[in-house]
C-alpha cells in the first residue's frame, strides 16, 4: 500500500496548464498590442480598457488553470478555481467518480461532498480513474 515515502503526490490536468498559461500570455500581448495599434480616434482611456481586457481573460485563464489535489502525510489539499481547502486524513470518508461526472468528489465526515476538479475526465477517463483510485487508496490508508 502506498506510504508516506511517495509524498507529496499532485493530481492536476497538466495538459489543460499547458494550453491555458501560454494562452494567457499571448492574451496580455495580443490586447496590448492592440491597444497600442488602435486608431488615432481612440482616446487614452479606451486604450487602458483595451489593455486591462487582456489582463482580465487572461485572470480568467488562470483561474482555470489552478486546480490541483495534493496528498502529503498530514492530508489532502484541494484547489478548485477560486477557492483552496485543507482536508486531514480522517475528514475524508470517501472518494467519488460515477461515470458521467466531470470531476472527482470527495465525501466529508461532516455530511458534506467537495469537489476535486483536479481529478478531471478532462485529462482522459481512464487516467481520471486511475487518479481517483489513487486518491482513494490513499484515502483508505490514512484516513482510519
Amino acid at each position: 500500500m502506498s506510504s508516506t515515502a511517495e509524498f507529496p503526490v499532485t493530481w492536476a490536468p497538466r495538459r489543460t496548464r499547458a494550453v491555458l498559461l501560454p494562452v494567457c500570455a499571448l492574451l496580455v500581448v495580443l490586447f496590448a498590442v492592440i491597444a497600442v495599434a488602435l486608431p488615432p480616434n481612440w482616446q487614452l482611456n479606451d486604450r487602458i480598457m483595451m489593455a486591462a481586457s487582456g489582463v482580465l481573460f487572461a485572470g480568467v485563464g488562470l483561474m482555470l488553470a489552478r486546480p490541483r489535489v495534493r496528498a502529503d502525510a498530514e492530508g489532502v489539499t484541494v484547489v478548485n478555481f477560486v477557492r483552496s481547502r485543507r482536508l486531514a486524513w480522517a475528514e475524508i470518508v470517501g472518494v467519488n467518480f460515477r461515470q458521467g461526472d466531470p470531476w472527482a468528489t470527495l465525501d466529508l465526515a461532516d455530511g458534506t461532498s467537495l469537489a476535486a476538479v483536479g481529478i478531471q475526465s478532462g485529462v482522459g477517463k481512464d487516467q481520471a480513474i486511475a487518479d481517483a483510485r489513487a486518491l482513494r487508496d490513499l484515502v483508505v490508508h490514512h484516513g482510519g
